[in-house]
């Protein structure tokens, strides 16, 4: 149902490696980046919506611990 193409994938890959994500975390991003393709009318997610669910992501990191 999310599958990934493969240069999505690789994205997804040297984004957990450089800011250290655990497989949750990248699994939420493959879940942000599913809605964020479905609110475009997409069939598929695309590597354009799991860059943008990564900057969701690293955008949200101080909102969590109040910095």
């Amino acid at each position: 149902f999310c599958s990934l193409p493969a240069n999505g994938q690789r994205l997804l890959e040297r984004a957990a490696a450089r800011f250290g994500l655990s497989a949750r975390a990248a699994h939420r991003i493959v879940k942000l980046a599913r809605t964020i393709a479905d609110l475009a009318g997409r069939g598929a997610i695309g590597e354009t919506d799991i860059a943008e669910a990564i900057g969701f992501r690293q955008g949200n990191t101080g909102a969590a611990t109040g910095s």
